[in-house]
């Protein structure tokens, strides 16, 4: 078989985790008893909606505490800020003296600074009053309840009240060996082969090709230390959420594109007892010559030869077993034997 070179896609094969798209662990920021629930444990929730209830009657006095409170400083202001008008006029017939309409002034000035720091706390126990309804912080598929009704919850606690992950997209974390990696970078720099497609396709822990195209997102800046491999994200549509968080997939990568790509038939590529790969070619002279190969990896039924052979060689892919090196042969081309094979099969009509 005559070799020339051929456009092929180098693909690899990458394990991998599929990984949420987003994750929420839900926790109250008020201390105080779990009075409702209001989700289905594995339902879907929307950013917003109330999951839990928590006793607000401690914090609905305190909200009408602030309120009162602040009723009373308005009031003060009010009062201090006549007496300065009052002692500034006094002042100017002098009718009082500096310090008593300084201390006026000041006293009206604190009073408003007193409205402000009561306006503030109402501000503060209304927050904490809402925040008696906990809410889910974003959309996604709620797993189960850690508490029920009744139970006691402080807050910023570090069990979580339940866990929401967003599915749709999900992404898929890969390692790629760093050596690997460098080596993909080293030829794509020299110009040997071309960057390939961002597109990934998957398969699933059955065997089963995932129906959905994924894209491919971001690869990590660091190699972990301890095993010298690089992580991979790539993001995949889950519209019906047949992706889990923590499945075992295998993801496919167009890594590159090589235009001009040896492939030698795997039926003319043996090994010699070393593990080397070794071919018989024929020479100008139709004569056997053994070569050493780089065989860098299988696509399909053919060997991807990246040294040893090169466009033009003759590669001997039957009969290697009656031949040795230094035979002179009389060669036939399986690709123009087949060629007239098929003529040969070709019906003909009667004259």
């Amino acid at each position: 078989m005559t070799l020339q070179p051929q456009s092929v896609v180098l693909q690899s094969e990458l394990a991998g985790r599929t990984t949420p798209y987003l994750v929420s662990d839900v926790r109250p920021q008020v201390s105080g008893i779990i009075k409702k629930r209001q989700f289905n444990e594995g339902s879907m929730v929307k950013a917003g909606q109330v999951l839990y209830e928590i006793d607000p009657a401690v914090y609905e006095a305190a909200v009408e505490e602030a309120k009162a409170a602040l009723a009373n400083t308005k009031a003060a202001v009010d009062s201090m800020r006549l007496k300065d008008q009052r002692y500034s006029e006094l002042l100017a017939i002098e009718g009082v003296s500096q310090q008593e309409a300084d201390d006026a002034r000041m006293s009206h000035q604190q009073s408003v600074a007193s409205v402000a720091q009561a306006q503030a706390t109402l501000q503060s126990a209304q927050i904490n009053l809402g925040y008696t309804k906990v809410r889910a912080p974003i959309s996604g598929r709620i797993g189960k309840s850690t508490v029920t009704p009744g139970a006691l919850v402080t807050a910023n606690q570090e069990t979580s009240l339940a866990t929401i992950r967003a599915l749709d997209p999900i992404y898929v974390d890969m390692s790629q060996s760093s050596t690997d990696l460098l080596k993909l970078r080293r030829m794509i720099g020299a110009g040997a082969i071309q960057s390939g497609s961002t597109k990934v396709s998957l398969k699933l822990e059955d065997g089963q090709q995932y129906s959905h195209t994924g894209l491919m997102k971001f690869q990590e800046v660091s190699v972990d230390e301890s095993t010298g491999s690089v992580i991979l994200r790539a993001e995949f549509p889950n519209p019906d959420g047949m992706l889990l968080p923590g499945m075992y997939v295998r993801a496919v990568l167009d890594e590159a594109v090589n235009t001009s790509a040896i492939l030698a038939p795997q039926q003319g590529v043996t090994r010699d007892p070393k593990g080397n790969a070794t071919a018989l070619v024929l020479t100008a002279e139709n004569k056997v010559e053994q070569r050493t190969l780089v065989a860098e990896r299988a696509i399909g039924d053919r060997w991807l030869i990246s040294e040893g052979l090169a466009e033009g060689d003759r590669l001997i892919v039957e009969g290697t077993n009656k031949v040795r090196p230094g035979d002179a042969v009389t060669p036939i081309d399986l690709s123009n034997a087949s060629r007239t094979a098929a003529a040969e099969s070709i019906p003909t009509t009667g004259r």
